[in-house]
């Protein structure tokens, strides 16, 4: 409630397509959706979203089984994106499949009269993300908990999760005794990927050992996104173009 108040994430008239993927964040933000929208006083549509970008039977029937334990009215339509993506970059298809499976729940969304789209990330995602950039980027990117599409016009993606801590959401889980899929992409499967090698992974395990000496660690790096001083910064870049702190430096002479 605090993310969407904060960050005007849905408005009077809505029509949102909730993104399942199947994972913990995904379920539990539609079912977080579902709530909201039955108690809440802003009065605005759901549709709770499934692609099917060739998951084995298995996972598509855990899906299935786990919206019919949360009741929520899912509608999962097909796509073809793990066999292009291999196609199209058989040793490194994770990009190009990313990129197609947001431009796929895209098209659906706006073909069922929707203005918005919702994805599952939580504030992990957020911090983790910040360090990514910086130590692996050479830049400081944060994800912000709305914004534009590029490709869709009309179309704005929003993240309500974006103040949730994934242990909360672990908890949750385990509460209610729910199980949901990790990970059903078949790239990782067939590459053998090594999760201790996942940069995100080392991210993890960054913030939990600094956490050991500074238990705001989380927080900091959350609040440095949004008290960015300009003042002290070699360079930032603004829609796409690049300033020097010289530009600003050489109007204070």
């Amino acid at each position: 409630m605090k993310a969407i108040r904060d960050y005007d994430l849905v408005s009077e008239n809505d029509k949102i397509a909730v993104c399942i993927s199947g994972g913990k964040d995904s379920m539990i933000l539609a079912k977080c959706m579902q709530e909201l929208q039955r108690h809440g006083k802003v009065k605005f549509d759901l549709s709770f979203i499934v692609m099917n970008p060739g998951y084995t039977e298995d996972v598509r029937q855990k899906i299935i089984e786990n919206a019919q334990i949360l009741d929520i009215p899912i509608e999962m339509f097909e796509t073809d994106v793990f066999a292009v993506s291999e196609k199209l970059n058989g040793e490194a298809p994770c990009y190009m499949c990313a990129r197609m499976r947001r431009g796929c729940l895209y098209n659906k969304a706006k073909s069922l009269g929707c203005n918005k789209i919702a994805l599952g990330h939580h504030f992990d995602d957020v911090i983790e993300t910040i360090l990514l950039s910086m130590f692996y980027g050479g830049e400081f990117k944060s994800m912000p908990p709305k914004l534009h599409s590029l490709n869709f016009d009309g179309m704005e993606l929003i993240r309500p999760l974006y103040l949730i801590r994934e242990q909360d959401i672990i908890s949750f889980s385990k509460y209610h005794d729910l199980s949901f899929i990790n990970c059903a992409c078949k790239f990782t499967e067939k590459l053998e990927v090594d999760e201790n090698k996942s940069k995100r992974l080392e991210m993890k395990k960054l913030i939990q050992k600094l956490r050991e000496d500074n238990s705001l660690v989380e927080y900091n790096i959350f609040k440095s996104s949004e008290n960015v001083s300009l003042d002290t910064l070699l360079g930032y870049k603004e829609k796409g173009q690049k300033h020097s702190f010289l530009e600003r430096y050489h109007k204070k002479m």
